[in-house]
């Protein structure tokens, strides 16, 4: 998987109201299932006193995943149209969740379809899609002694990274996949072999 992809740019959610009920769409980016997961059990939580809280993602995981629950609206209504409007923009790495407040009036099987995916559509452009590339994480860990040559060829690479200094010094790297394998070898390279990298 080194082509790009779309996915969405930043969290963010859209509210509206359908004959009483009040719809909010959350959208958030997830690199891996456990993200998804855990930003569902967040708006879950944030929204517990909501009538549902309707999750849907798409991963691009090992295999590829995708998900979406009603929530206990009725089948078919509410998690398909969420992941349908996901698959119709093509958009990867996403989770969303839709919170809907029950107000009062049924919607009938077409209303609340349409409520749902509406939900989804208006989030994603809140946040905007953009084009990704494949990433890979990397943990390398070097003694003090190499951390500055290792710190250098992370940083003049231009690619996110977060280090720790504790017993050796960590760095928590996001690289493009394809340009992993290089940044491997330099690190390896300048350092006589001496980083660990996972």
């Amino acid at each position: 998987m080194t082509d790009t992809y779309r996915t969405v740019s930043d969290r963010a959610s859209a509210a509206f109201e359908v004959r009483g009920s009040e719809f909010i769409g959350h959208v958030t980016r997830a690199e891996t299932v456990a993200h998804a997961e855990a930003f569902v059990a967040e708006i879950e939580a944030e929204y517990a006193d909501a009538t549902h809280n309707v999750p849907a993602y798409r991963v691009r995981s090992d295999p590829f995943r995708e998900y979406s629950s009603d929530d206990g609206e009725p089948s078919g209504s509410a998690g398909k149209p969420v992941l349908n409007v996901l698959q119709g923009e093509d958009v990867e790495n996403v989770a969303c969740v839709v919170t809907r407040y029950y107000g009062g009036t049924n919607l009938g099987y077409g209303g609340l379809v349409r409520a749902y995916s509406r939900a989804v559509s208006e989030a994603l452009d809140a946040t905007g899609v953009v084009e990704e590339r494949p990433h890979t994480h990397l943990t390398i860990t070097v003694e003090y002694d190499d951390s500055g040559t290792v710190r250098g060829i992370i940083e003049s690479v231009g690619v996110e990274f977060d280090a720790d200094y504790g017993e050796r010094a960590t760095f928590e790297v996001r690289v493009p996949s394809e340009e992993r394998e290089g940044l491997c070898e330099r690190l390896r390279s300048a350092t006589g072999g001496r980083v660990a990298i996972e």
